[in-house]
């Protein structure tokens, strides 16, 4: 599975960032995976954490219905098998600007957020994210402020 996210990250990603453009699209794959992990954290997934999720996708990286349940179902897969974030993490350190990876801080705040209720598990895995992406401590703290609201 992590060979068809590769794949569709190569074919579909990074073709559009080595010509320059910095798109919406180039935090798709990365993020995907991340944040079904996250609706996944708590034991309970909610039906507005999963549409949290598939509006982010589908509206933030400008994706089709069926491109957004493609990259749904590739995710939910890979989350599923992942035994690490590195697999998840290493991808977005390679390819993506600080900015991008502050941005998929805040995307995790916001599904942790979308029940109304932040479980110490979603805050310890937004962390934990947070510290394998680099992420400097105000900007972490900045993007959980900004998600409450």
């Amino acid at each position: 599975m992590l060979n068809a996210i590769k794949q569709y990250f190569n074919q579909n990603i990074m073709t559009t960032k080595d010509e320059g453009q910095d798109t919406p699209h180039t935090l798709q794959l990365a993020t995907t995976a991340l944040l079904f992990e996250m609706m996944r954290m708590d034991d309970e997934m909610h039906a507005q954490e999963h549409s949290v999720i598939k509006k982010s996708i589908q509206e933030k990286f400008e994706l089709s219905a069926s491109e957004t349940a493609h990259l749904l179902e590739l995710a939910q897969a890979e989350a599923e098998g992942a035994t690490d974030y590195h697999q998840f993490t290493r991808l977005i350190n390679n390819g993506f600007s600080m900015d991008q990876k502050v941005k998929v801080i805040e995307y995790l705040w916001q599904i942790a957020y979308a029940d109304g209720d932040l479980d110490k598990y979603e805050e310890h895995l937004v962390r934990k994210i947070a510290e394998l992406l680099y992420v400097p401590h105000q900007a972490f703290i900045a993007t959980k402020h900004k998600a409450a609201q």
